[in-house]
């Protein structure tokens, strides 16, 4: 009887429900007092003078590895120490394909597959819609899956756990819908869980319209849920590039554990062009940090909650080097005759194509102007822009909305110690969009102070 094996508590595992506690017929156990850091709930407390290793108490206990014997715990601890492996993923290279003309919510749904995205969450929203639509039809012939959610809470949440067991998934939405996403959002950032959510900003504020805008920089930039929430905004102005950047949002998500925004308007998401397939497709691996569920991962752990103040603090510290990683190696900014502009038009999205016909008819006229284009929101593209202060005198930022992008430069500047030139804004809101007419004129008729 002295040689049969003693129970063990992992408190990690105990809910205090007191199963134990009743089982045990030489009372050793007992309710505890003192709340688990790591769980918040009350373990029981064992007291081992009295016991006989009848084992009761193990055959009581609900949870897994709650109560074991001394050995059954060093099989399992030995057991979690196995590190897992990456199941690393292939490149597919696929022969030349015809271009195809397309809407952009189309194209930036043929972006995720060829990205090898095969799990699809979402809830209808207009001006968003086909591109889930196009998910529904291709995905079951992919061996894919596609949900339907109830909610944009949903979504996220599935999205969550998708992204939790390492494999690559997406949702399209709109402005509203992707207000409810924040929370969600915000906790696969702190768990380091990578999604793609492709937002089709429409105008608001409330349910708004169905139109164009881009009232949504702030909440991209700045307003990703509670917490210290960043993720990399990535701003198309064509359909190819719906197509580009999303495939370029999932390379991104998995680098950095991180979800990942493409912020186009309503515009975009219906507007058709031509577009260039890529020459290879993604077939994904699986992450060593993945919850796949096999046994080679079955001791990771998807989490964003940090019950001790030091490990929370230690974890926000990690996730700040990230964004500090990010910051210096994502940034991203297309740049059209800015080489000598005096004036310098800065917009992305639909307003960007409209000021980059302003430029080619200033340029016409003499009037040395360029076009700076954000193609990441966030990071904002400084390293791009600080070159041209040596030369540029006046910015304009073009914006259908109420000034969020021009926020986003000032910051920037503010940040990296720059001086702000003089900034005017041309901005439409609730679905308007800047003309390039519109911005020919008012720049024509200033032009001449700024000479």
């Amino acid at each position: 009887m002295k040689n049969r094996p003693k129970p063990t508590l992992l408190p990690q595992y105990c809910k205090g429900c007191g199963r134990c506690i009743d089982s045990c017929p030489h009372h050793c156990i007992e309710a505890g007092s003192i709340v688990d850091p790591l769980t918040g709930l009350i373990p029981v407390t064992l007291h081992m003078e009295e016991c006989n290793g009848c084992a009761l108490c193990i055959e009581a206990c609900p949870e897994p590895y709650g109560l074991r014997a001394e050995e059954g715990i060093a099989e399992h601890t030995a057991k979690q120490r196995l590190t897992p492996i990456a199941v690393p993923g292939q490149i597919i290279s696929l022969p030349e394909l015809e271009p195809i003309v397309m809407k952009g919510t189309y194209a930036s749904a043929i972006g995720a597959l060829f990205a090898g995205c095969r799990h699809f969450f979402g809830y209808p929203i207009t001006p968003s819609t086909e591109g889930a639509e196009l998910m529904a039809k291709l995905l079951p012939e992919l061996d894919g899956v596609f949900l339907q959610a109830v909610s944009e809470v949903a979504t996220v949440n599935f999205m969550y756990g998708c992204g939790g067991a390492g494999l690559p998934c997406m949702t399209f939405t709109s402005s509203p819908g992707f207000s409810l996403m924040l929370e969600g959002i915000s906790y696969m950032i702190g768990a380091e869980v990578p999604g793609v959510f492709v937002n089709i900003m429409r105008g608001g504020p409330g349910l708004g319209n169905i139109a164009p805008e881009q009232g949504d920089i702030k909440l991209v930039c700045r307003g990703l849920g509670h917490g210290n929430t960043y993720a990399i905004v990535l701003a198309p102005s064509t359909p190819q590039e719906m197509l580009d950047l999303t495939y370029l949002a999932f390379e991104l998500s998995f680098r950095y554990r991180n979800p990942v925004i493409v912020a186009a308007d309503g515009y975009l998401g219906q507007m058709t062009g031509r577009v260039k397939l890529p020459n290879q497709m993604i077939k994904p691996g699986i992450p060593e940090w993945a919850v796949y569920g096999d046994e080679m991962h079955r001791g990771n752990l998807i989490c964003s909650i940090q019950l001790s103040e030091s490990d929370l603090e230690a974890h926000n510290i990690h996730l700040n080097d990230k964004y500090m990683r990010i910051e210096m190696h994502e940034q991203r900014a297309d740049l059209f005759c800015c080489e000598d502009a005096e004036i310098l038009l800065v917009a992305c999205n639909t307003p960007a194509r409209m000021a980059k016909g302003a430029v080619q008819e200033l340029r016409q006229k003499g009037i040395p102007a360029g076009l700076f284009r954000p193609v990441t929101l966030w990071p904002f593209p400084i390293q791009e822009l600080q070159p041209l202060m040596n030369h540029v005198g006046k910015i304009v930022m073009v914006e259908a909305g109420s000034g969020q992008l021009e926020n986003e430069l000032r910051l920037a500047l503010s940040n990296n110690g720059l001086p702000c030139p003089l900034i005017e804004s041309i901005q439409h809101y609730g679905g308007v969009l800047p003309q390039t007419h519109e911005i020919v004129e008012i720049i024509s008729n200033a032009s001449e102070v700024f000479a």
